[in-house]
């Protein structure tokens, strides 16, 4: 990751972050609002599925208090079942819910997406498990901790007051110490959280002039096509429609290697310029049936 140079920035959130295939993409930082709007979204959708889902195991329950007298040792164990799955899954919801969605293909929870945000590795490479982990245990730190040592001290201890209030404050202020708005969990877990691009497709290529003699075909299997993803395509437009071959080789090679391919050597910006148009044929006739895939790393939806 780089940082874009100031004559280019649009914004001071603006970034450039480097793909393992060398190429170089601009990004966007997500501002720290809409990170604490799309975590106030997120925490509201919990407390809605944790009403809903008492409000689902109370009705059972009630359906258990209609069992005969005879009945009332089958009842007793009736609602300690209940009461077993609530406390089970009233747990799960709480941790399982930002590492489902985050460990998903868009990377993001329903509050991210709404806020236009999503999580993302800071060297450019995949977002892994161990990832997600880090940074949502770091949450359990930065929140429930002081609320539990609250608990713990009783309502009464000004002193837990204070040093809860300082706990807060510590973590709540730590995006503002640094350029990249990162919470202590993202600097531990390697991720940032940036803007998420809300556009289609780019309008397609037009690099060569009306007078250029047609390049060599190049065809590309199934198989070939389906190792990229959006991402990877606009990543590719953004490279051929520079126009410089500076950084062309090392694109190729990666491409190349990546398909198992080695005949475009020699002519890589015919070859580029091939797999640019059969893959994002291939998408866009994806996203007409419903099917996108957004990168390398995620499967099509």
């Amino acid at each position: 990751m780089t940082s874009v140079p100031t004559s280019l920035r649009r914004s001071k959130r603006d970034r450039t972050l480097i793909t393992p295939e060398g190429i170089a993409v601009p990004v966007a930082v997500a501002s720290r609002g809409a990170r604490a709007g799309a975590l106030a979204l997120d925490l509201m959708f919990i407390v809605l599925i944790m009403i809903g889902g008492s409000m689902a195991l109370f009705y059972t329950a009630g359906g258990a208090m209609g069992l005969r007298a005879a009945d009332k040792g089958v009842a007793g164990h009736v609602f300690e079942f209940l009461a077993i799955v609530w406390i089970i899954a009233m747990f799960l919801l709480r941790n399982a819910y930002f590492l489902f969605f985050e460990l998903g293909p868009r990377g993001a929870t329903p509050g991210k997406r709404i806020a236009g945000i999503r999580i993302a590795a800071r060297d450019g490479g995949r977002l892994t498990a161990e990832m997600v982990l880090a940074r949502n245990l770091l949450r359990d730190i930065e929140i429930l901790m002081p609320i539990a040592f609250i608990a713990a001290a009783g309502a009464d201890s000004g002193l837990a007051w204070l040093t809860a209030a300082a706990w807060f404050a510590i973590f709540l202020l730590f995006p503002y110490f640094n350029r990249d708005a990162l919470r202590a969990g993202d600097i531990i877990a390697g991720t940032w959280v940036l803007e998420r691009p809300r556009h289609k497709l780019l309008a397609a290529l037009t690099s060569r002039q009306a007078d250029t003699p047609p390049a060599p075909s190049y065809a590309f299997s199934e198989a070939e096509l389906a190792v990229y993803g959006e991402f990877e395509l606009q990543a590719l437009e953004r490279v051929l429609r520079d126009r410089k071959n500076i950084s062309l080789d090392q694109v190729y090679q990666t491409i190349a290697g990546k398909i198992g391919r080695n005949d475009g050597w020699g002519d890589e910006r015919a070859f580029l310029e091939a797999y640019y148009a059969q893959l994002r044929a291939r998408l866009e006739a994806g996203m007409r049936m419903g099917r996108r895939k957004s990168d390398k790393y995620s499967g099509e939806a």
